[in-house]
Order: structure tokens, then C-alpha cells, then sequence
């Protein structure tokens, strides 16, 4: 048994951007009622990262949605369009990846989707299985049934075309491919982000062009990084992870500028209409302290991913560390091997992942970003003698112990 037509479109219209055509979804849900038949829910995830952010849980939350109506919610692992590489939002062409990186990556993907996604009336597909098994001839019948002209609607290859920049033969072929994926599985309902709407739609066309009902396609907002002003992405440096730890993911909701607390508690924190408006209220008032909003909206944010117990964890350690000027309870330690006790701190802070190049290393001193016990480094030419433990904070957040193993390449021996 369904709930109402009335129900579900109440709660399937919820924070959803666009529904595209809205009468088909009505259509196809009363169906659903009547035949007494889930409609087939699918969300196409790309692999070439591994990590999920809270960015991309917006989409999953509305999946979820489908589920509890009765819904069945297909994962489409895009290990063979994961070779090819999403184009969406790129001005460069994207590096390839193999098969089994796509496959690898997606696997984490799948146990990350399912801290939201319940694993009933769920089903995971990999889209190699019809992908893969397409000749040549299939390959020109399916380009047959879209345009060049219809494909450089997209805006980034338009811009891309425009401005001289190449675009590879393959890439055109991506929207066609991750459509086949539709039509693979007879979709009824595609979701996906704004920035997928032109994709989801190539869908629905190829759909119609091999003889099948096609798909209504329901788009979730992009919810903004800790930046405030890029969309949520590993590429910008501005996403929460679903596998950060409490301080951490803590730490980011409260880093975000005021502008966004509202959005955050909306899309990131699944916040109530009633607290959502009871917030923004709140908010308006020069009495109000924009920090209580933020803490509310990270306790949740925590409590999502990690349980309401480490929520309220986080936020003694947030007090403790930022309020008091205190430093964490637990601090990862780690001994690097060395050739010589006094290092490079540039080289020191890559070596143990506090920065990703020496180049943001080198940015972080020089903004005062980098303290060594206790003492703020400004010079970036610093080095530090790791014969002893010496605690690094890098930014606001990140605590690590770190000394040094003494080694000898030449005869193999270590020195502790």
C-alpha cells in the first residue's frame, strides 16, 4: 500500500528545484497506486572521487524520500562513464580512469550512500553490464538519435567551443551514454542536481527514441561549500566529508559565513519547516547571537553521520579548543622516517597530509595559518627539529604530534 497521490507529491515536492513535466510524475504515481507497483527511482553517481560530502547527501535525502513512500531507488555506479569522466562544470577535458579505479571507487561511494539510502528496495547497478556490451554499430545508432547542435546547448561546451577550447570526441558521447543508462533500466524518476539537469533530460530524449515511457526528471538544489560561495566540492577545498570526523565536521558548519546558516540548516542539518522558520525569525533579531545557529546546525550536521551523542561531543571540544584556547583531548601522533632530525616544516606538513602540495604549505605560513608548540611560523624557509614530539595545529582544526625517526639508508639501520 502507497500513501495518497496528495502525500507523496507533498513530500516528493519538498526542496526539490524542478520537476520536469510535474503532471507525468502525477500520472505515473496514480498508476503506481492503482497497479499497486513502485515506480523505479534512479540516481547516477560518478566515481571518479571517492568521497561522498554533504553536498551530494541533498540528492540522496530526496531518494530516501522515494523509499519510504514505497518506492524502489536504483544506484547507477557509472564504472563505464566514470572512464570517460562527467564534462559538466569542466572548461578542460577530464583524465581518464581505468575500469577497476572506477570500480574501486565506486564500492566507497555505495557504503558511504548507504548511511542515508536505506539498503531496502534499493538496488545497485553497475552500468558497464549494458555499456560495455555495445558494439560499434550500437554506438553510431545511438549518436544517431541527437544532434551536435542539440549537445552544444549545453552551456560548457558551448563556452568551451566558443572559446577554442578542445573537446574530445568521447565527451560528446557521455549525456548519450549515462541516457542509455534510463533507458537500460526503464527509469520513472531521475534525480539529480541542478547541474545535471541537461543530462537527465538527454535521458528522457533517448528514452522516447528507443520506444519507452521516458523518465520525469526531479532536480535538488547545490548546496554551497564552507566558502560560502563555490559549490561543495573536494575540487575547491570547501566540502564537509560524510566520513570526517566529529571535530572536524564540527569545526567546517562553524567556519561558514552567516549568509549561509540558513541553507546549511536546511539542506546539510534536514532541518523542519518550523524550525527552518523559527531560525530565519531568529536570525532577523539584533539580540540573537548568529553562532547558536550555527552550533545548532552543526550538532545536527554530526548527529546525522556520526549520532546525536557525538554531536554534543563536538561541540564540548569545539568550546574547549575555540572558547577556552585549549587543545584537544586525543591528538593523533606520527613518527616520520627521516635522514637528518631537522626537517623543512613545508616538507613536514606534506608528509603527514596537514597540507596537500608544498605549495598550500607554503600559503598556509605565510597567511599565519601554522603554529609549532604553541609558537605561530610565518616563514615559510622554517625548519623544525623533530628529534623531539612537536605539536603542529595547522588552521583552526588540525592537531597532530609529530617526531622523527632517525634512519640510515646507506646500512639499513634506524635510529629512534
Amino acid at each position: 500500500m502507497f500513501p495518497t497521490l496528495n502525500e507523496q507529491m507533498d513530500l516528493i515536492r519538498s526542496g526539490a528545484v524542478e520537476i520536469i513535466p510535474e503532471d507525468e510524475l502525477i500520472k505515473k504515481i496514480e498508476v503506481s497506486i492503482k497497479k499497486n507497483k513502485p515506480l523505479i527511482i534512479k540516481l547516477g553517481c560518478d566515481p571518479s572521487k571517492p568521497d561522498l560530502h554533504i553536498g551530494h547527501a541533498v540528492v540522496l535525502h530526496k531518494m530516501r524520500q522515494f523509499q519510504d513512500l514505497g518506492h524502489h531507488a536504483i544506484l547507477i555506479i557509472g564504472d563505464f562513464t566514470g572512464m570517460i569522466g562527467d564534462p559538466t562544470g569542466k572548461n578542460v577535458t577530464r583524465p581518464h580512469l581505468t575500469l577497476e579505479e572506477t570500480r574501486i571507487n565506486g564500492q566507497t561511494y555505495l557504503e558511504q550512500a548507504t548511511m542515508i539510502l536505506s539498503k531496502d528496495r534499493l538496488e545497485v547497478r553497475y552500468n558497464s553490464e549494458w555499456l560495455g556490451e555495445m558494439s560499434f554499430r550500437d554506438v553510431i545508432e545511438l549518436s544517431a538519435k541527437y544532434t551536435v547542435a542539440q549537445l552544444l546547448e549545453r552551456d560548457d561546451f558551448n563556452i568551451r567551443y566558443k572559446s577554442g577550447q578542445p573537446i574530445s570526441v568521447h565527451e560528446l558521447l557521455y549525456p548519450l551514454a549515462q541516457a542509455m543508462d534510463s533507458a537500460a533500466i526503464n527509469s520513472d524518476v531521475e534525480l539529480g542536481g541542478t547541474d545535471q539537469k541537461f543530462n537527465l533530460l538527454v535521458g528522457r530524449e533517448i528514452q522516447k527514441a528507443y520506444g519507452t515511457e521516458p523518465q520525469v526528471i526531479l532536480t535538488m538544489p547545490l548546496l554551497e561549500g564552507t566558502d560560502g560561495v563555490e559549490k561543495m566540492s573536494k575540487s575547491y577545498n570547501n566540502y564537509i566529508a560524510f566520513n570526517d570526523t566529529p571535530r572536524d565536521m564540527f569545526g567546517k558548519v562553524m567556519s561558514i559565513p552567516d549568509n549561509m546558516i540558513l541553507r546549511f540548516f536546511r539542506y546539510g542539518a534536514r532541518g523542519t519547516e518550523k524550525d527552518i522558520k523559527e531560525m530565519e525569525e531568529q536570525l532577523k533579531s539584533d539580540s540573537f547571537n548568529p553562532r547558536d545557529a550555527k552550533v545548532r546546525t552543526a550538532k545536527q550536521i554530526v548527529a546525522i553521520y556520526h549520532g546525536v551523542e557525538a554531536g554534543e561531543n563536538a561541540l564540548a571540544e569545539f568550546e574547549k579548543i575555540f572558547k577556552n584556547k585549549d587543545v584537544p583531548d586525543e591528538i593523533e601522533e606520527m613518527r616520520l622516517d627521516v635522514e637528518s632530525q631537522v626537517q623543512p616544516l613545508m616538507d613536514v606538513l606534506v608528509l603527514t597530509s596537514l597540507a596537500p602540495s608544498k605549495k598550500e604549505a607554503k600559503r598556509l605560513i605565510e597567511q599565519g595559518g601554522v603554529t609549532v608548540d604553541g609558537e605561530r611560523i610565518g616563514d615559510f624557509r622554517a625548519e623544525i627539529d623533530l628529534s623531539k614530539e612537536r605539536l603542529i595545529k595547522v588552521g583552526k582544526r588540525k592537531f597532530l604530534k609529530v617526531s622523527g625517526n632517525l634512519i640510515d639508508k646507506i646500512n639499513g639501520k634506524m635510529y629512534q
